[in-house]
């Protein structure tokens, strides 16, 4: 079973990622008024908005990981291929 590693997940999940964490950053600087921003952008709405926006760029990510994590802990429930016929029975006793 191979590791779980950022070099084998998507290239644009990655840089949402990355993204996502660069606006949670910029969310805490506008919250605490280190970053300067316009007068109709600033406050408490304008690191509401970083944060969701935020969030949802890791999503992917969280999800591909999620994903590969299930596949990897229960590989029966997405081997599509191995399915029993009907009339196929598995009882070794009969």
């Amino acid at each position: 079973m191979g590791g779980l590693t950022f070099s084998n997940m998507p290239k644009p999940v990655l840089i949402a990622e990355a993204l996502g964490g660069i606006i949670l950053l910029l969310s805490y600087l506008a919250l605490h008024q280190v970053l300067p921003l316009p007068a109709s952008f600033s406050g408490a709405f304008a690191a509401t908005i970083l944060l969701i926006v935020g969030l949802m760029m890791m999503l992917p990510a969280a999800i591909v990981m999620m994903w590969r994590t299930a596949k990897a802990m229960a590989p029966e429930l997405f081997n599509l291929s191995e399915k029993s016929s009907p009339g196929e029975k598995h009882d070794a006793d009969h």
